[in-house]
């Protein structure tokens, strides 16, 4: 059995090996381009980089193996695993509507990059989704926030070349309160706030698409 399935905490969290004391353990960048075809949205292209301290272990495992090799392959295959358990981490909403996912994505990947993991893959959706006069809203985040996950610039959020022509997105980050920021401070590793509190969504960056 691998490190990453050793691991206890949750999904992406599971490839910590982090002593840091307080929330959150973890952090993800990531960069999201819009697959678009024949005026509909179908899916999101994601490409999150794991910090140094989270890439550690599936590093390890690793070892020397080449690029696409099998070992690649097994691990790339364990991490989706666990994404896919989360439902990719992933929220996506037309109006109150909430929008679906296929089971499994189109493509994915692990790569090395320097000291740190990369993780790529296609996110598609049930259905394609109509663009015209449509607005929709997505975020990505881990509900206990142990991972966070961001957008390090709004740039790295993206339409295809083709998109279809006045179709805008803009990325909100939510500036929570003193004391809420101070509350996920003080959790240690240990802990876990309430499932209902939702803590990871109240810091999560919304993403809202919209085309005339």
């Amino acid at each position: 059995m691998t490190r990453v399935k050793q691991s206890t905490i949750l999904a992406i969290g599971a490839l910590l090996s982090c002593q840091a004391a307080a929330h959150p353990h973890s952090f993800i960048s990531m960069q999201s381009q819009l697959v678009m075809k024949e005026g509909k949205l179908t899916a999101i292209d994601m490409r999150w980089t794991m910090d140094e301290i989270t890439s550690a272990d599936l590093l390890y495992d690793a070892g020397n193996a080449k690029p696409g090799s099998d070992v690649w392959k097994k691990l790339a295959a364990e991490v989706m695993a666990n994404v896919l358990g989360q439902h990719y981490f992933t929220e996506f909403w037309h109006g109150k509507e909430k929008v679906k996912f296929e089971n499994l994505p189109t493509a994915y990947g692990l790569a090395r990059e320097g000291h740190k993991a990369v993780l790529t893959f296609t996110l598609p959706l049930a259905e394609p989704q109509l663009l015209a006069g449509q607005t929709y809203q997505f975020s990505t985040f881990d509900p206990t926030y142990f991972v966070d996950m961001h957008y390090d610039k709004d740039a790295y959020v993206s339409l295809p070349a083709g998109a279809p022509k006045g179709c805008k997105l803009n990325v909100h980050t939510p500036k929570p309160n003193e004391d809420l920021t101070a509350y996920a401070l003080s959790l240690d590793k240990a802990d876990a706030p309430p499932e209902d509190m939702d803590l990871g969504k109240q810091f999560a960056q919304q993403v809202t698409l919209a085309c005339p």
